[in-house]
């Protein structure tokens, strides 16, 4: 009985995997058509907010006349973006992937709907009055609103939410950049910390379909072309890795200064709903000097890939792009981390590489390699999505000759950055609010765990004709600390539970007028993340374990799981939590009273 059983469970997990699949599919699809519509909002309030004109062109701010005006353009933006948030919802706040981490770990990956609608719209007013942020942190972040307001619609449990929300997120950052596989990496290594079917499926075909969105909506070519990268030769290999190791260190450097300015707006004697417009007041000084750094900046890293970007423009993104970008992110308002980590990477990569080119003629770099790596070395040393860094750097190019160097220098910005800090700047923000994130793959336990090694016999069972009198003097005689307990009939088969603080001594009522409402129970083959899910969901402290015949066999109980989960990872020398995957197990932990639970 216990393999058709397993055959059962494992036939429903084929199923609830194909229908998450198609949900995400559904959401990629929704996804895309929003993505295209952040990207025209962006261009329009552009437009309106640069040139005076109704347009849905694309346009950078760069080209403005506006002279000392620009200044205010960035400042009313971000007045605007704080009201919003006060007013609307705070959570706007940020560039989205620290936060889609955030309500994974500690909400059951529930995000409020009305995110859906401000994000992207608060996004696009930030960067459309020049805000140095790229569009793919608000798509990122309303594609995962989008996959959890879906899944809190279709009632699934949190860990299939947490599924929806990833792909949505990841879909959404496909369909601006037309990179799928990097999108599924970018959810493995910063959403989900695992790589199983019931995930990764889902994800994969909700990435998928969001590439597809792209080409539709946007365009079938690399959206960062470049010229062809010539073949590495052994020196410049290695000229590239201690360009990498170099990178790491500012990029762990730069992820310390966002989160030393954001402290430093945190001791203003001033709401936080003003800090986005002090925090414009620079992204506007450094835009009427250096025009190039305000807004998206997509085509800024196209030139830098050119290998042909002057001088005086390299040191403007490197430098005047960072100030620009560090201080407006610090105060808290609404914009990206991606576009503007590969912009200053690119930049200071591509000086290190003038740099080497002046110093050792004969070291054979490219300065349109050293870009790249650059770029995709910034963002694997200040986010640690090393494998996410390589592949979104060769999806967008499309320069497979660049795989080694990439390789080499994002491996070696890791490894510098690990040691340097100990978040990323996707995880710090969260971290500094007491919320734990993991730093490994581990498999998740409880898989490996079925009821049949958690149960117990239980130590008291009444039967339904039991009256209250006579149960109450009985639990006088035993040792039992929980809140519930089974009810079965005169032949052994379950019927409920009942609370042990409705029994009166000197009432004779019978026991199956007292009966809970709801009456959950397990199979002794079933898996324990049922278990938990089911402690979640309902009142009774204990479950009952049953056999074929809807007999009481034993039951399971809430310290007991954990006592099983303890051993098993002592047995398998595992030493750090799997977060992710357990989060109901760490919400069990959390909640003595069903640990506990005395009358």
């Amino acid at each position: 009985m216990n393999h058709k059983k397993e055959q059962k469970f494992a036939g429903n997990m084929s199923r609830r995997v194909f229908y998450l699949s198609l949900q995400a599919c559904i959401n990629a699809l929704v996804i895309g058509v929003v993505a295209k519509a952040l990207v025209l909002l962006i261009s329009l309030i552009t437009n309106l907010s640069f040139y005076g004109k109704f347009s849905f062109e694309e346009a950078g701010p760069a080209g403005n006349h506006l002279g000392m005006l620009v200044i205010i353009v960035p400042i009313i933006g971000s007045l605007i973006v704080g009201v919003m948030a006060r007013f609307g919802s705070k959570a706007i706040r940020g560039h989205g992937i620290p936060e889609a981490m955030e309500n994974i770990i500690g909400n059951e990956s529930k995000i409020p709907p009305v995110i859906t609608l401000l994000k992207p719209l608060s996004a696009a007013i930030s960067i459309g009055t020049g805000g140095p942020f790229g569009a793919e942190g608000p798509i990122i972040a309303t594609g995962g609103a989008i996959g959890s307001f879906m899944g809190q619609v279709i009632h699934i449990s949190s860990a299939e939410r947490k599924v929806l929300l990833a792909a949505g997120a990841c879909a959404g950052m496909a369909a601006i950049f037309g990179s799928p596989l990097a999108a599924i990496l970018l959810a493995i290594e910063l959403l989900l910390f695992e790589f199983s079917p019931r995930s990764v499926i889902p994800v994969a075909i909700g990435c998928i379909a969001g590439a597809g969105m792209h080409i539709l909506l946007f365009d079938s070519t690399p959206v960062f072309a470049m010229p062809p990268i010539p073949a590495v030769t052994d020196i410049a290999l290695v000229t590239y890795v201690l360009m990498g190791a170099i990178i790491g260190v500012v990029a762990a450097y730069v992820s310390k200064s966002v989160y030393f300015v954001e402290d430093l707006f945190e001791k203003l004697p001033i709401h936080w709903m003003w800090w986005p417009a002090l925090g414009a007041i620079a992204v506007g000084v450094t835009g009427y000097f250096a025009p190039h750094t305000m807004g998206v900046g997509y085509d800024n890293i196209k030139t830098l890939l050119t290998g042909n970007a002057p001088l005086a423009l390299l040191v403007s993104l490197c430098v005047l792009k960072y100030l620009s970008w560090v201080i407006s992110l610090g105060s808290g308002t609404s914009g990206g981390t991606l576009a503007p980590l590969f912009t200053i990477g690119g930049a200071f990569g591509a000086l290190l590489g003038v740099a080497v080119m002046h110093l050792f003629p004969g070291s054979g770099i490219n300065i349109a390699t050293a870009a790249l790596i650059g770029m995709a070395a910034m963002f694997a040393g200040a986010s640690r999505a090393l494998l996410t860094a390589i592949v979104f750097s060769l999806e967008t190019t499309g320069q497979t000759h660049g795989l080694l160097p990439l390789i080499a220098a994002c491996t070696a910005a890791y490894f510098v950055s690990f040691f340097l800090m100990k978040g990323s700047i996707m995880t710090e923000k969260i971290r500094r609010r007491g919320v734990a994130t993991p730093e490994e793959y581990t498999p998740d336990m409880m898989q490996l765990i079925n009821v049949a090694a958690v149960a117990t016999s239980p130590s008291v069972a009444l039967e339904e004709e039991t009256t209250q009198a006579q149960a109450h003097q009985l639990l006088q005689t035993v040792f039992y600390h929980y809140r519930y307990l089974p009810v079965t009939d005169q032949t052994g088969h379950f019927k409920g539970y009942v609370n042990r603080q409705h029994l009166s001594a000197g009432n004779n009522t019978p026991l199956r007028g007292l009966l809970e409402s709801s009456a959950p129970y397990l199979y002794p083959a079933d898996d324990i993340n049922l278990v938990t899910e089911l402690f979640d969901s309902y009142p009774p402290d204990i479950l009952a374990v049953l056999d074929a015949g809807k007999k009481l066999t034993g039951i399971v109980t809430a310290d007991a799981v954990l006592r099983t989960y303890g051993e098993r990872r002592k047995a398998t020398a595992k030493y750090h939590s799997a977060f992710y995957g357990n989060t109901r197990l760490l919400r069990l932990m959390a909640r003595g009273k069903r640990l506990l639970a005395r009358p």
